[in-house]
Formats: structure tokens, C-alpha cells, sequence
């Protein structure tokens, strides 16, 4: 899998803080729904994936490591796919998609957003 499989997906899950407009997060739920995808933000909006109603395709991870394979271990949903922004990695949460068999990719989206519009 690679940045330009994921962003042929439609519906994106942004988990980070995407209320406040100097994060990350932030700018790439604007991108994102201005790109006409599906988006649903876990964080400080939904407090859980589970929350999400609809299909996951892909988990943009845009938290803090240790945040981000809580949320992660602790959902039902199914997720497609997930893309761990810079500073979001850990060999746990690799090593946990790993044995899930959750393809993930480290990666920006605000990047895949730019070279692959739909």
C-alpha cells in the first residue's frame, strides 16, 4: 500500500485535535473535506472510533503515539487502513497493525492530498 491507495479512499477518520487551526490535524480535516471526502474527527470531537458512523477506510493518526494505540486496541470498528502521520509513530502501534493485518503507511496526507486530488 502506498499514499497514492489511500487516498483513494473515501472515508477518513482524522484522530488528533482538529479544533484547533494551528494543528495538524486541523488543516488536514479542512483539506480533506474540501477534497469531498467523507470525514469524521476522534479526539475532541467523537471521543472513540466506535463513535464513527459509518465505514472506516482509513485511521489518520495525528496524536500522540501512546494516545493513538489506546484508541486503536480499544475499538470494535473494522478499519481498512491507516496512515500515521510524522511524530505519530511507535513500533507498538506498528507492531499491533501488524498482527491485526491492518496495512498502514507512515506518511502526510496534506502530501497525498496535494499529488493524488481526486
Amino acid at each position: 500500500m502506498d499514499l497514492q491507495d489511500i487516498m483513494r479512499k473515501d472515508h477518513f477518520v482524522i484522530v488528533g485535535d482538529t479544533l484547533n487551526e494551528e494543528k495538524y490535524a486541523y488543516k488536514i480535516k479542512e483539506a480533506l473535506l474540501s477534497n469531498g471526502y467523507k470525514v469524521a474527527c476522534v479526539g475532541k470531537e467523537l471521543k472513540s472510533l466506535d463513535e464513527v458512523d459509518f465505514n472506516i477506510e482509513v485511521v489518520d493518526l495525528c496524536i500522540n503515539p501512546i494516545k493513538g494505540i489506546e484508541l486503536l486496541k480499544n475499538t470494535k470498528k473494522e478499519i481498512e487502513a491507516v496512515l500515521i502521520q510524522p511524530g505519530a509513530e511507535s513500533q507498538e502501534i506498528k507492531d499491533y497493525l501488524e498482527a491485526k493485518n491492518i496495512p498502514y503507511l507512515e506518511g502526510c496526507a496534506l502530501v497525498g492530498i496535494r499529488l493524488y486530488k481526486k
